[in-house]
């Protein structure tokens, strides 16, 4: 009991400070408008948070780019920077649209100033009219006047009052982060699985933590920034765990199950989102598989059972999936990466990123993922894998040789001239949507006859329940 009550009073500590009771300031008699443009705002808001503004610009959110160790290769720079995925691909030469999901002002091509504060975007995080949005394709900026985006499709972005959005600045929300992170991979519920606007105000069933009839914590409830910089990292873009990442161990040190001794043991090799999170992407449905090798064609869109479009002439083909059971993987907190310029044999599936452990490993818990698996460009004449100009590029002359051309010679690469598509697959650690304790794993949904444990790929003979080591 005493160890439950300290749980439950660091948990409120959590909320208290973390979320959103934290009372805010004040700003409507001290913001001063009226404002043509964001960085206009970020200069006002440097009068008084000068300091919060350097302190920004030392973090992942700006740089976007980590000097981080690889595993047996040393230390590099790596993020969202140089990383290469399977969404949208890469960041050079499609900066104008990736950035519109950066926390700046501007960043349209390798020119962008990283160290002038009033690029800094304040509003994207503490906004809290929720009416402000950054207009894509616009290299971060939102509309400063009346704007069609896509064009020709007739839909209007308005205007922002950035003068009203300033006044009602306060701490951030699961809106807020969402803007974002809710919507990697280039749309809404797209790339992560657990994480899409569906937590915006979720239910208990879809997520415990951040249930509005829950525990209604936000996002920095358990993110909890210092000097701007907020712990957590996506595996696409970090290679080891160590240092800013999280832990259910947070708030749930010891033996969370109280007299449970076996419950217990488990934990010990057995990552909590493995039985609390039995599955991923309830509400809405997560891409699952994108073959850019089939894009170009003016094929007519179907769309599946959830609704979801099945081809885009501008990305080829894609698969969804919903209330999804995830891969199951030895993790011990770092993992092995590919990284742009590296060779690639097209005959198998290249891992962008993969998990790191094993049953041996005394580090390494069983942690659930979400794998994305698709197909690619690449040279291949040089094997390896392909930035192609998106954007601007091949989005508007559908020609795939001059889109990898212009792409790697602003990523500063090689080309041969010559391209095919290789598959590909990435790891996605499976953090949120942390169902009821009632719906949380049981003995024999993984050690029945046919539980959800490839036991063989986990490294064991059999079910080790049944004696097979």
């Amino acid at each position: 009991m005493r160890r439950y009550i300290q749980a439950m009073a660091f948990m409120a500590f959590c909320i208290l400070f973390g979320g959103s009771a934290v009372a805010a300031q004040d700003h409507s008699s001290l913001v001063k408008g009226p404002f043509t443009t964001g960085p206009e705002v970020t200069k006002t808001c440097l009068g008084c948070h000068e300091q919060q503004g350097k302190d920004f610009m030392k973090t992942r959110h700006w740089t976007w780019s980590v000097h981080q160790e690889i595993p047996g290769r040393g230390k590099v720079d790596l993020g969202k920077k140089n990383a290469v995925n399977n969404f949208c691909l890469a960041l050079p030469t499609n900066n104008q649209r990736c950035t519109s999901c950066h926390a700046g002002y501007g960043w349209k091509d390798a020119t962008f100033d990283f160290n002038k504060a009033e690029n800094v975007d304040c509003l994207v995080c503490h906004d809290t009219t929720g009416s402000y949005k950054k207009l894509p394709a616009a290299a971060g900026h939102p509309a400063y006047q009346d704007t069609e985006f896509p064009p020709k499709s007739g839909k209007i972005w308005k205007a922002l009052d950035l003068e009203k959005i300033a006044k009602s600045v306060g701490p951030t929300s699961r809106a807020t982060c969402g803007s974002c992170h809710f919507y990697g991979g280039g749309g809404d519920h797209i790339k992560h699985g657990d994480l899409d606007t569906s937590l915006v105000a979720p239910k208990r069933s879809a997520d415990v933590h951040m249930a509005v009839d829950g525990a209604n914590m936000n996002c920095s409830s358990c993110h909890r920034a210092e000097k701007h910089a907020i712990p957590g990292k996506a595996l696409s873009v970090s290679a080891t765990g160590s240092g800013t990442t999280l832990s259910c161990n947070d708030c749930h040190a010891g033996t969370p199950h109280k007299q449970n001794v076996m419950l217990n043991r488990h934990a010990e090799k057995v990552a909590c989102q493995t039985c609390h999170v039995s599955t991923f992407s309830r509400t809405l449905p997560t891409m699952v598989w994108w073959d850019w090798s089939t894009a170009g064609k003016d094929t007519p869109v179907t769309k599946d059972q959830y609704g979801q479009p099945l081809y885009d002439k501008q990305k080829g083909d894609f698969k969804w999936a919903k209330d999804v059971k995830p891969t199951y993987m030895w993790f011990n907190g770092s993992v092995d990466r590919y990284l742009l310029g590296d060779k690639m044999d097209p005959s198998k599936v290249t891992h962008l990123s993969y998990p790191r452990g094993d049953r041996k490993d005394k580090t390494a818990q069983i942690t659930p993922f979400k794998v994305m698996e698709g197909k690619q460009p690449y040279d291949s004449v040089r094997n390896v894998f392909a930035v192609p100009n998106l954007w601007a590029g091949y989005w508007a002359h559908w020609d795939w040789n001059k889109a990898i051309t212009d792409g790697m010679k602003e990523a500063g690469q090689d080309y041969s001239g010559q391209y095919g598509f290789a598959p590909t697959d990435m790891h996605w650690k499976v953090n949120h949507m942390v169902g009821p304790k009632a719906e949380a794993l049981k003995c024999n949904d993984c050690h029945a006859k046919d539980g959800r444990m490839d036991w063989k790929a986990l490294g064991y003979a059999g079910d080790p329940r049944s004696g097979k080591k």
